[in-house]
Protein backbone atom coordinates (compact mmCIF):
# COMPACT_ATOMS: atom_id res chain seq x y z
CA UNK A 1 0.00 0.00 0.00
CA UNK A 2 1.07 3.46 -1.05
CA UNK A 3 1.91 5.54 2.35
CA UNK A 4 2.99 9.00 0.44
CA UNK A 5 1.55 11.48 2.43
CA UNK A 6 -0.45 13.83 0.01
CA UNK A 7 -3.27 16.33 0.21
CA UNK A 8 -6.59 14.92 1.75
CA UNK A 9 -9.04 14.82 -1.35
CA UNK A 10 -12.85 15.33 -0.70
CA UNK A 11 -13.76 11.68 -1.14
CA UNK A 12 -11.23 11.08 2.23
CA UNK A 13 -12.94 14.04 4.48
CA UNK A 14 -15.09 11.53 5.95
CA UNK A 15 -13.41 9.09 6.97
CA UNK A 16 -10.73 10.80 9.10
CA UNK A 17 -13.16 11.05 11.84
CA UNK A 18 -12.89 7.35 12.70
CA UNK A 19 -8.97 7.02 12.39
CA UNK A 20 -9.47 10.23 15.15
CA UNK A 21 -11.49 8.36 16.85
CA UNK A 22 -9.58 5.16 16.94
CA UNK A 23 -6.20 7.11 18.07
CA UNK A 24 -8.05 8.57 21.07
CA UNK A 25 -8.50 5.00 22.61
CA UNK A 26 -5.35 4.87 22.86
CA UNK A 27 -4.89 7.39 26.29
CA UNK A 28 -7.98 5.08 27.79
CA UNK A 29 -5.46 2.69 29.54
CA UNK A 30 -3.56 5.71 30.58
CA UNK A 31 -6.74 7.24 32.32
CA UNK A 32 -7.65 9.71 29.18
CA UNK A 33 -10.86 9.94 28.03
CA UNK A 34 -11.59 12.94 25.76
CA UNK A 35 -14.86 14.84 26.11
CA UNK A 36 -18.03 14.06 24.01
CA UNK A 37 -18.70 16.43 21.09
CA UNK A 38 -16.93 16.52 17.38
CA UNK A 39 -13.58 15.71 17.07
CA UNK A 40 -10.66 17.69 16.22
CA UNK A 41 -10.61 16.49 12.62
CA UNK A 42 -14.09 17.17 12.40
CA UNK A 43 -14.10 20.66 13.96
CA UNK A 44 -11.63 21.97 11.85
CA UNK A 45 -13.27 20.60 8.16
CA UNK A 46 -16.40 22.30 9.38
CA UNK A 47 -13.93 25.28 9.66
CA UNK A 48 -11.93 25.15 7.08
CA UNK A 49 -9.18 27.51 6.18
CA UNK A 50 -6.20 24.82 6.78
CA UNK A 51 -4.69 21.96 5.32
CA UNK A 52 -4.70 17.91 5.63
CA UNK A 53 -2.59 15.40 4.54
CA UNK A 54 -3.26 11.38 4.83
CA UNK A 55 -1.42 8.38 4.29
CA UNK A 56 -2.48 5.78 2.41
CA UNK A 57 -5.89 5.29 0.28
CA UNK A 58 -8.19 5.24 1.79
CA UNK A 59 -6.16 7.00 4.36
CA UNK A 60 -4.77 5.32 7.87
CA UNK A 61 -3.08 8.68 9.20
CA UNK A 62 -3.81 12.35 8.70
CA UNK A 63 -1.89 15.47 9.51
CA UNK A 64 -4.28 18.60 10.19
CA UNK A 65 -2.19 22.27 9.82
CA UNK A 66 -3.23 25.71 10.07
CA UNK A 67 -1.46 29.13 9.66
CA UNK A 68 -0.90 30.62 13.35
CA UNK A 69 1.04 33.19 14.24
CA UNK A 70 2.66 33.52 10.86
CA UNK A 71 3.99 29.77 11.38
CA UNK A 72 2.19 26.38 10.86
CA UNK A 73 0.57 24.92 13.26
CA UNK A 74 0.03 21.03 13.88
CA UNK A 75 -3.63 20.72 15.21
CA UNK A 76 -3.20 17.07 15.28
CA UNK A 77 -1.33 13.49 13.48
CA UNK A 78 -3.59 10.96 14.10
CA UNK A 79 -2.92 7.14 13.32
CA UNK A 80 -6.02 4.53 13.03
CA UNK A 81 -4.90 2.21 16.57
CA UNK A 82 -4.49 -0.80 14.44
CA UNK A 83 -1.62 0.58 11.86
CA UNK A 84 0.47 2.38 14.78
CA UNK A 85 4.35 1.97 15.24
CA UNK A 86 4.24 1.56 11.68
CA UNK A 87 5.67 4.97 10.51
CA UNK A 88 2.95 6.67 9.81
CA UNK A 89 3.13 9.23 12.07
CA UNK A 90 6.76 10.02 11.47
CA UNK A 91 6.02 10.03 7.59
CA UNK A 92 3.80 12.24 8.03
CA UNK A 93 5.16 14.74 10.36
CA UNK A 94 8.28 14.75 8.06
CA UNK A 95 5.85 16.30 5.22
CA UNK A 96 4.39 18.63 7.80
CA UNK A 97 7.89 20.55 8.46
CA UNK A 98 8.64 19.85 4.55
CA UNK A 99 5.61 21.79 3.71
CA UNK A 100 6.50 24.28 6.16
CA UNK A 101 10.40 24.74 5.05
CA UNK A 102 9.31 25.00 1.49
CA UNK A 103 6.49 27.87 2.08
CA UNK A 104 9.37 29.81 3.83
CA UNK A 105 7.58 29.27 7.62
CA UNK A 106 10.20 29.85 10.72
CA UNK A 107 8.78 26.99 12.18
CA UNK A 108 5.66 24.92 13.55
CA UNK A 109 4.39 24.42 16.59
CA UNK A 110 1.76 21.69 18.55
CA UNK A 111 0.10 21.41 22.08
CA UNK A 112 0.00 18.38 23.13
CA UNK A 113 0.16 16.14 26.35
CA UNK A 114 3.75 16.09 28.12
CA UNK A 115 3.53 13.08 29.78
CA UNK A 116 2.37 10.54 26.76
CA UNK A 117 5.32 9.11 25.17
CA UNK A 118 3.56 9.12 21.97
CA UNK A 119 2.77 13.14 22.17
CA UNK A 120 5.82 15.78 23.50
CA UNK A 121 8.73 12.89 24.03
CA UNK A 122 7.76 11.95 20.55
CA UNK A 123 7.98 15.10 19.22
CA UNK A 124 10.96 16.06 21.01
CA UNK A 125 12.88 12.96 19.21
CA UNK A 126 11.78 14.85 16.14
CA UNK A 127 13.45 17.91 17.19
CA UNK A 128 10.54 19.99 18.98
CA UNK A 129 11.58 21.46 22.26
CA UNK A 130 8.97 22.82 25.06
CA UNK A 131 7.88 26.65 23.90
CA UNK A 132 8.48 28.97 27.19
CA UNK A 133 5.00 31.10 27.61
CA UNK A 134 6.46 34.01 26.82
CA UNK A 135 7.65 33.39 23.29
CA UNK A 136 3.96 32.38 22.52
CA UNK A 137 1.99 34.41 20.04
CA UNK A 138 -1.77 35.19 21.21
CA UNK A 139 -2.75 32.65 18.48
CA UNK A 140 -0.82 30.16 20.75
CA UNK A 141 -2.38 32.00 23.53
CA UNK A 142 -5.56 31.96 22.28
CA UNK A 143 -5.02 27.76 21.39
CA UNK A 144 -4.28 27.52 24.68
CA UNK A 145 -7.16 29.01 26.81
CA UNK A 146 -9.41 27.16 24.32
CA UNK A 147 -8.16 24.22 25.60
CA UNK A 148 -8.33 25.07 28.98
CA UNK A 149 -11.91 25.67 28.80
CA UNK A 150 -12.83 22.82 26.82
CA UNK A 151 -11.15 20.87 30.29
CA UNK A 152 -8.42 19.12 28.20
CA UNK A 153 -5.87 20.14 30.55
CA UNK A 154 -7.39 18.27 33.43
CA UNK A 155 -6.54 15.21 31.57
CA UNK A 156 -2.98 15.81 32.03
CA UNK A 157 -0.82 18.54 31.67
CA UNK A 158 -0.22 19.96 28.30
CA UNK A 159 2.93 21.90 26.64
CA UNK A 160 3.49 24.30 23.33
CA UNK A 161 6.28 22.69 21.06
CA UNK A 162 7.88 24.14 18.54
CA UNK A 163 10.24 23.03 15.90
CA UNK A 164 12.29 25.88 13.95
CA UNK A 165 12.87 25.61 10.55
Amino acid sequence: MDLEPRTARPVDLPLLAAIEESADGMFGPLGIAFPAGPTVIETMIEKGGGDILVAGDPPLGFAAVQELDGAVHLEQIAVHADRVRQGIGALLLREVLERARRAGAPGVSLLTFQDVPWNAPWYAKHGFEVLPAERWGPGLRGHWDDEVAAGLHELGPRVVMWAPL
